[in-house]
Order: C-alpha cells, then sequence, then structure tokens
C-alpha cells in the first residue's frame, strides 16, 4: 500500500511538472516555430543573392576558401590538412581555423563529394561556380544554421524565460531581433561563412550557464573556441564569471578542477589527431595566428585602424611590437569587466561582461576584420529585450560598418530589404519593450543627435554609391564611414561597462545585505 501511495504521489508530481513544462513553454514554441520559418525564407532568398569572390579570379573569395577546405579535407589524411605539401599549397586558401572547423569542411565535402564529386575534386575543382555546386554551398550553411544556431536560440530563450528576465509577451521580438539580425544573414547566406556554428555553441554555452549548468556550458564553449579562434573574444566572460562563481562555492578548487577537466577533455577530443605529434600541433597553432596579414584588415571600426589616420601605428612599430602592445591593451580593456564577475558573478551582468569583453578585442586585439564585429553584436541581441534602443543603435552602425564590404559582394538589394525588415520588426505596435521617458531637456537633445546620426549614414550610403572618391584618396568614404562607426561603438561600450559596473554593485550590495 505505502508503495502504491509513493507511486502515486510520484506519478502526480510527475504530470504537475510536464503540465508546468507544457503551459510554460508553450508561449515560447509557437513564436518560435512563426519566426523561425520566417528567417528560413529570408536566409534562402538571401542565398540567391551574389557571393564573395563570385566570378573574381584567381583566388575569388571566401565562398572559394570554404570549398576548398571541403576539397582538401576529403581528399588528403588528416595528417596534411594544415601542412604545405605538393597537394596542399597553404597559399592559396590554407586552413587558417581549428580542427572542428576542418571536420565540419569534411563533413560537408562528403555531401558535396556524394552529389557533385567535380565541386570538390582535387586540383580540378579550384574556382568551381557550377549551379549545383553552389547550391549545395548554401545549403551546407543552411543546414548548420537549422541544426545548431537556431536550437541553440530556443535554449537561450527558455532559459531566459525560466528566469522571468524577459516578458512572455516579448518573446517572438526578442527571437526576431536574434534570427533575423541583417549582419549575421548576409555574412554568412551572403557573402558566405559559417559564423552560426561558433555563435550557435556560443548561444548554447549562454543558455547553459543561464540554466546553471556550468559542466555543459564549459563544454560548449570549448567546441566554440575550436570552431573558430575568434570565440576568444568571450573567453575572459566565461573565465571570471565561472570562476567567480565556484569562488563562492565550499569547495572552489574542486569546482575549479571539474570545469578545467571538461575543457582539458573538449580540446583534447578535437585535437586528437594532432596530439600524436608536437610538430603536427605546431602546425595548426601557426595557423591560428595570422600575423602575416597585419594589424587590420581594411577599414575596420576599431581602435587601430581609425587611429592610424593619425597614427601611422605599421610605420612606427615592428609587427612584433604591435603584437605585445594590442594583447596589453586587450588585456586591460579586459580586466574592469572580468574583475567585476570574479568579485560578484550574476546572470545578468554576464551578459554585460559577453558585450564587453568581446568590445575589447574588437578595439584592440591583433588583426582584426569588418566581420568580427558580428562577435560583440551576439550579446547585444541577448539583451534586446533590456537594452532595445541600444542593441538598435549598434545594430545600425554594425551594418554600416559592413557597407563598403556588402557592396563589393553585390549584396546592396538584400542589404537594403534586411535591414528594412529589421526596421520594420523593431518598431512594430507592441514589439519592443516599453522603455522609461528620459527627461524633457534630454530627450530633445538625444532626439536632435539620433536624428542627425542617421540623417549622416543615410547620406553616407548615397554618396557612397553615387559619387566617385577624389583620386588623391580613393578610400575616404570607407573611411569616413569607419569614423563615425567607431564612434558610436565607443559610446556603445561604455554604456555597456558603465552598466555592468551599476549591477554589479547592486549584487554585491544585494549578498551582503543576505549575509547580514
Amino acid at each position: 500500500m505505502k508503495k502504491s501511495r509513493v507511486t502515486k504521489v510520484v506519478k502526480v508530481e510527475t504530470n504537475n511538472n510536464n503540465a508546468r513544462w507544457w503551459l510554460t513553454h508553450t508561449s515560447i514554441s509557437a513564436p518560435f516555430i512563426c519566426v523561425s520559418l520566417f528567417a528560413i525564407l529570408v536566409r534562402v532568398a538571401v542565398s540567391l543573392h551574389p557571393y564573395s569572390g563570385a566570378g573574381d579570379p584567381p583566388k575569388y573569395g571566401d565562398f572559394e576558401a570554404q570549398r576548398h577546405w571541403m576539397e582538401i579535407t576529403t581528399n588528403l589524411p588528416v595528417n596534411e590538412w594544415y601542412q604545405n605539401t605538393t597537394k596542399n599549397d597553404l597559399r592559396y586558401w590554407g586552413l587558417d581555423y581549428p580542427p572542428l572547423t576542418a571536420y565540419q569542411s569534411y563533413v560537408h565535402g562528403l555531401v558535396l563529394k556524394f552529389f557533385h564529386p567535380e565541386s570538390v575534386s582535387l586540383y580540378t575543382s579550384r574556382g568551381h561556380e557550377s549551379y549545383f555546386g553552389k547550391l549545395l554551398m548554401r545549403w551546407t550553411v543552411l543546414s548548420s544554421d537549422l541544426l545548431i544556431f537556431f536550437p541553440a536560440v530556443l535554449w537561450l530563450i527558455v532559459a531566459i524565460t525560466d528566469q522571468s528576465r524577459g516578458q512572455k509577451s516579448k518573446i517572438a521580438w526578442h527571437v526576431a531581433m536574434i534570427l533575423l539580425n541583417p549582419c549575421l544573414i548576409l555574412i554568412d547566406h551572403g557573402h558566405f561563412q559559417f559564423n552560426c556554428i561558433s555563435l550557435g555553441l556560443t548561444v548554447g554555452a549562454i543558455a547553459a550557464v543561464l540554466s546553471d549548468k556550468d559542466l555543459v556550458a564549459s563544454f560548449l564553449f570549448s567546441l566554440a573556441l575550436n570552431h573558430k579562434q575568434m570565440s576568444a573574444y568571450y573567453a575572459p566572460a566565461f573565465f571570471s564569471y565561472l570562476l567567480g562563481k565556484c569562488l563562492k562555492r565550499r569547495n572552489p578548487l574542486l569546482e575549479v578542477s571539474k570545469l578545467g577537466m571538461i575543457v582539458i577533455g573538449a580540446f583534447a577530443l578535437v585535437w586528437w589527431p594532432y596530439l600524436q605529434s608536437r610538430v603536427a600541433v605546431l602546425e595548426v597553432l601557426s595557423r591560428l595566428a595570422p600575423f602575416e596579414r597585419g594589424l587590420y584588415e581594411d577599414y575596420v571600426a576599431n581602435f587601430w585602424c581609425t587611429t592610424s589616420v593619425l597614427i601611422k601605428w605599421k610605420l612606427l612599430f615592428t609587427t612584433q611590437s604591435l603584437k605585445l602592445l594590442c594583447l596589453f591593451m586587450t588585456v586591460c580593456s579586459c580586466l574592469p569587466s572580468m574583475f567585476l564577475q570574479i568579485r560578484a558573478p550574476s546572470t545578468r551582468t554576464f551578459l554585460y561582461g559577453l558585450l564587453n569583453t568581446a568590445f575589447s578585442f574588437y578595439f584592440f586585439s591583433f588583426q582584426v576584420h569588418e566581420k568580427s564585429v558580428l562577435l560583440p553584436l551576439l550579446p547585444a541581441s541577448i539583451l534586446a529585450v533590456e537594452e532595445p534602443f541600444i542593441f538598435q543603435w549598434f545594430t545600425h552602425f554594425a551594418l554600416l560598418s559592413m557597407f563598403p564590404l556588402l557592396c563589393r559582394d553585390k549584396l546592396l538589394l538584400p542589404y537594403i530589404a534586411l535591414y528594412g525588415i529589421f526596421v520594420f520588426i523593431y518598431c512594430a505596435p507592441n514589439g519592443k519593450p516599453d522603455t522609461p521617458n528620459p527627461p524633457r531637456s534630454w530627450s530633445r537633445v538625444t532626439s536632435f543627435y539620433v536624428v542627425f546620426l542617421l540623417f549622416l549614414s543615410f547620406v553616407l550610403h548615397v554618396i557612397y554609391l553615387t559619387v566617385d572618391p577624389p583620386n588623391k584618396y580613393p578610400f575616404l568614404f570607407e573611411a569616413i564611414i569607419m569614423l563615425l562607426c567607431f564612434s558610436q561603438f565607443v559610446l556603445v561600450a561604455v554604456y555597456t561597462n558603465w552598466k555592468q559596473w551599476i549591477l554589479s554593485r547592486k549584487s554585491l550590495v544585494g549578498s551582503e545585505k543576505k549575509l547580514a
């Protein structure tokens, strides 16, 4: 009798938990599915347009780089993927991402080899641009998005909702702001890259942190680091938050050891084919640090490129000196955010920490290009419900900073269309969360500032498309766009660092009151 009663109680509790889960998450699944279907349609539409290096021999562009990696990984043994040999000329789009990218290229390459062997045949497929080959390549990005980024976003939204940080009425809006962000779609499905994988793994790690699953978060973020080394933009935030959390527990050494073992295990799993030889490891590592490319690429809106208008960094310092200077500046700019996280870790300040450390790397690290703005943009989109204006403002200028690149790729039409969709959804009635009304005087000044800068960015678009720059300054318009975007990125970074400091103080005061 006792056993049957216990069984009945357990069944009732299980049924109640299932019912509670269903009531909680049906309000998420419906809007998520609807937004996802539209987001897929938008991605497919963008993929019908040109890509990086289309019809531009001899090296084409990022599309050819990704295709070539599929060619190399499916035709050569794993120990030769990062080696400069007669079969693998590293000067022609040699692999320069960690092993997980190589494995991803191998899997996608198998798909292409099965359906269209000519597109990945060794040597003869260089510059391959058949219609079916391009269709398969586009499919690889879309499938990666659907299998990794979309589920990670769903988990993130569930985690945020469970913490009651997001308003349930704003779920659809928040999902749309993440899945329909024009910058990520244009780079992955227009320009052609696989940022959706590394960013999706990072989103999964963030969702795990919000769900109090620190070991899972460590594993997923380790995978993100092993897919693209730029995921290191988030490393200080993850490290400081998890360390701060461990230090608050009874046995800090044990907690840190568990996280360390997960990280070591994940890295060992990914790097296993190369751990057999010290030379093999060094060959891979040498490909991950592209110091030969210089301090920055093109007119990226970061500190080094912007200040190079007045200070010629590349002429004043050697590459070795610049590497050390970049490291010093990046670490120094990360330290305040890291210190706040270690001192008073909380999931809310963790999200701001992700944004702030990503900004630090974007501004000061060595070898930054325009597409790197996707990294600080991700945590900004996660904070969209809490900081709707900051997110919208940052997205506008992040998109503007990539405008010259996207114009070169002939992606003007999807650029305009996606920005229009983004603004329409952002401003939709009952969409974005309400923000408190600022003082009237401050509101007038801010409104004038906002309108003026939006008008200026519109004028820059028109001038860039219709006016030829002077012969003496062929990149004048790119430089002006860079200066404008950098100034706004700095303002956003100053605000988010200040906001993290305020929230950290509140968290610390709250914990001290509990102890008292």
